[in-house]
Protein backbone atom coordinates (compact mmCIF):
# COMPACT_ATOMS: atom_id res chain seq x y z
CA UNK A 1 0.00 0.00 0.00
CA UNK A 2 2.93 1.92 0.92
CA UNK A 3 4.15 1.81 -2.82
CA UNK A 4 1.21 2.65 -4.19
CA UNK A 5 0.98 5.93 -2.31
CA UNK A 6 4.48 6.67 -3.09
CA UNK A 7 3.78 6.03 -6.99
CA UNK A 8 0.59 8.09 -6.45
CA UNK A 9 1.88 11.12 -4.81
CA UNK A 10 5.29 10.75 -7.26
CA UNK A 11 3.06 11.17 -10.28
CA UNK A 12 0.95 13.57 -8.99
CA UNK A 13 4.06 15.99 -7.50
CA UNK A 14 6.10 15.14 -11.28
CA UNK A 15 2.45 16.46 -12.95
CA UNK A 16 2.05 18.94 -10.86
CA UNK A 17 5.92 20.61 -11.61
CA UNK A 18 5.61 19.97 -15.07
CA UNK A 19 2.38 22.29 -15.49
CA UNK A 20 3.72 24.75 -13.08
CA UNK A 21 7.47 24.75 -14.88
CA UNK A 22 4.80 25.12 -18.49
CA UNK A 23 3.24 27.33 -16.71
CA UNK A 24 5.81 29.72 -15.82
CA UNK A 25 7.20 29.57 -19.63
CA UNK A 26 3.67 30.32 -21.52
CA UNK A 27 2.88 33.33 -18.70
CA UNK A 28 6.59 34.70 -18.43
CA UNK A 29 7.73 34.27 -22.69
CA UNK A 30 4.21 35.09 -24.01
CA UNK A 31 1.12 35.87 -21.94
CA UNK A 32 2.58 38.87 -19.53
CA UNK A 33 4.72 40.35 -22.19
CA UNK A 34 1.41 40.47 -24.51
CA UNK A 35 -0.65 41.55 -21.61
CA UNK A 36 -4.13 41.17 -23.74
CA UNK A 37 -5.38 38.84 -21.07
CA UNK A 38 -4.43 40.82 -18.13
CA UNK A 39 -5.33 43.83 -19.79
CA UNK A 40 -9.12 42.35 -20.61
CA UNK A 41 -9.27 40.77 -16.96
CA UNK A 42 -8.18 44.13 -15.37
CA UNK A 43 -11.16 45.97 -17.80
CA UNK A 44 -13.65 43.58 -16.53
CA UNK A 45 -12.69 43.89 -12.64
CA UNK A 46 -12.67 47.53 -13.38
CA UNK A 47 -16.08 47.45 -15.24
CA UNK A 48 -17.81 44.97 -12.84
CA UNK A 49 -16.35 47.17 -9.24
CA UNK A 50 -17.78 50.15 -10.80
CA UNK A 51 -20.91 49.18 -11.43
CA UNK A 52 -21.43 47.20 -8.53
CA UNK A 53 -20.23 50.60 -6.38
CA UNK A 54 -22.87 52.47 -8.73
CA UNK A 55 -25.65 50.21 -7.62
CA UNK A 56 -24.37 50.41 -4.12
CA UNK A 57 -25.37 53.63 -4.50
CA UNK A 58 -21.85 55.43 -4.31
CA UNK A 59 -20.41 57.65 -6.72
CA UNK A 60 -17.35 57.44 -8.42
CA UNK A 61 -14.54 59.42 -9.31
CA UNK A 62 -15.02 60.88 -12.88
CA UNK A 63 -12.89 62.60 -15.10
CA UNK A 64 -10.74 62.32 -18.20
CA UNK A 65 -7.86 60.81 -16.32
CA UNK A 66 -10.18 58.45 -14.97
CA UNK A 67 -11.52 57.46 -18.32
CA UNK A 68 -7.71 57.42 -20.15
CA UNK A 69 -6.61 55.40 -16.87
CA UNK A 70 -9.11 52.50 -16.57
CA UNK A 71 -6.78 50.86 -14.04
CA UNK A 72 -7.28 53.04 -11.68
CA UNK A 73 -11.50 53.63 -10.36
CA UNK A 74 -12.50 54.73 -6.76
CA UNK A 75 -15.39 56.41 -4.83
CA UNK A 76 -15.40 60.30 -5.48
CA UNK A 77 -13.93 62.03 -2.22
CA UNK A 78 -11.49 59.44 -2.58
CA UNK A 79 -7.67 58.89 -4.11
CA UNK A 80 -8.72 55.63 -5.91
CA UNK A 81 -7.41 52.20 -6.35
CA UNK A 82 -5.62 50.89 -8.93
CA UNK A 83 -5.54 47.62 -10.17
CA UNK A 84 -2.55 46.32 -11.31
CA UNK A 85 -1.58 43.35 -14.33
CA UNK A 86 -1.26 41.12 -10.93
CA UNK A 87 -4.25 41.85 -9.56
CA UNK A 88 -5.57 40.08 -12.79
CA UNK A 89 -5.01 36.84 -10.25
CA UNK A 90 -3.38 34.50 -13.75
CA UNK A 91 -0.67 32.75 -11.96
CA UNK A 92 -3.58 32.14 -9.04
CA UNK A 93 -6.10 30.80 -11.99
CA UNK A 94 -3.30 28.82 -13.30
CA UNK A 95 -2.07 27.17 -9.63
CA UNK A 96 -5.85 26.65 -9.26
CA UNK A 97 -6.06 24.96 -13.03
CA UNK A 98 -2.94 22.83 -12.30
CA UNK A 99 -3.77 21.52 -9.10
CA UNK A 100 -7.20 20.13 -10.58
CA UNK A 101 -5.31 18.89 -13.49
CA UNK A 102 -2.54 17.44 -11.56
CA UNK A 103 -5.05 15.66 -9.01
CA UNK A 104 -6.09 12.27 -9.92
CA UNK A 105 -10.11 12.50 -11.22
CA UNK A 106 -12.31 12.12 -14.11
CA UNK A 107 -11.51 14.19 -17.32
CA UNK A 108 -15.16 15.33 -17.46
CA UNK A 109 -15.39 16.51 -14.26
CA UNK A 110 -11.65 18.44 -14.54
CA UNK A 111 -13.50 20.37 -17.46
CA UNK A 112 -16.54 21.29 -15.90
CA UNK A 113 -14.43 22.11 -12.44
CA UNK A 114 -11.59 24.20 -13.68
CA UNK A 115 -14.02 27.13 -15.64
CA UNK A 116 -16.36 27.32 -12.25
CA UNK A 117 -13.58 27.59 -10.32
CA UNK A 118 -11.42 30.07 -12.54
CA UNK A 119 -14.90 32.00 -12.92
CA UNK A 120 -15.54 32.24 -8.44
CA UNK A 121 -11.86 33.73 -8.49
CA UNK A 122 -12.50 36.41 -10.82
CA UNK A 123 -16.06 36.80 -8.90
CA UNK A 124 -13.84 36.63 -5.40
CA UNK A 125 -11.51 39.09 -7.00
CA UNK A 126 -13.80 41.85 -7.85
CA UNK A 127 -14.93 41.49 -4.39
CA UNK A 128 -11.71 42.49 -3.18
CA UNK A 129 -10.97 45.52 -5.48
CA UNK A 130 -14.43 46.62 -4.42
CA UNK A 131 -13.61 46.10 -0.50
CA UNK A 132 -10.08 47.94 -1.43
CA UNK A 133 -12.60 50.94 -3.12
CA UNK A 134 -14.77 50.83 0.64
CA UNK A 135 -11.71 51.19 2.68
CA UNK A 136 -10.13 53.84 0.87
CA UNK A 137 -13.46 55.50 1.33
CA UNK A 138 -14.01 54.62 4.65
CA UNK A 139 -11.15 53.58 6.22
CA UNK A 140 -8.01 54.65 4.24
CA UNK A 141 -5.25 53.77 7.02
CA UNK A 142 -6.26 50.33 7.23
CA UNK A 143 -5.99 50.04 3.01
CA UNK A 144 -2.49 49.26 3.04
CA UNK A 145 -2.77 46.76 5.83
CA UNK A 146 -5.61 45.05 4.19
CA UNK A 147 -4.71 44.74 0.68
CA UNK A 148 -1.54 43.30 1.51
CA UNK A 149 -2.75 41.05 4.65
CA UNK A 150 -6.12 40.36 4.69
CA UNK A 151 -7.38 40.22 1.25
CA UNK A 152 -4.36 37.78 0.03
CA UNK A 153 -5.12 35.43 2.91
CA UNK A 154 -8.98 35.86 1.50
CA UNK A 155 -8.32 34.85 -1.79
CA UNK A 156 -5.87 32.45 -0.70
CA UNK A 157 -7.92 30.62 1.46
CA UNK A 158 -10.94 30.60 -1.01
CA UNK A 159 -8.55 28.99 -3.94
CA UNK A 160 -7.78 26.16 -0.64
CA UNK A 161 -11.13 25.52 -0.05
CA UNK A 162 -11.80 24.70 -3.87
CA UNK A 163 -9.26 22.16 -3.90
CA UNK A 164 -10.22 20.96 -0.77
CA UNK A 165 -13.95 20.86 -2.48
CA UNK A 166 -11.88 19.16 -5.55
CA UNK A 167 -10.45 16.42 -3.41
CA UNK A 168 -13.26 15.82 -1.01
CA UNK A 169 -16.44 16.15 -3.34
CA UNK A 170 -15.77 15.99 -7.25
CA UNK A 171 -12.45 14.01 -7.71
CA UNK A 172 -12.50 10.38 -8.68
CA UNK A 173 -9.98 7.68 -9.66
CA UNK A 174 -10.32 7.80 -13.20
Amino acid sequence: MSIQINTKLRKFLVTAILLYVGWTALYELWIHPDRTLELWIVQSISDSGAYLLEMMGYELITSEFMEEHYRTIGIDGTHGVYISDSCAALPLMALFAGFILAYPGNWKAKLAYIPIGIASIHIINIIRIIGLMLLAKHAPSSLDFNHHYTFTFVVYAYIFLLWVMWVNKFSKAD
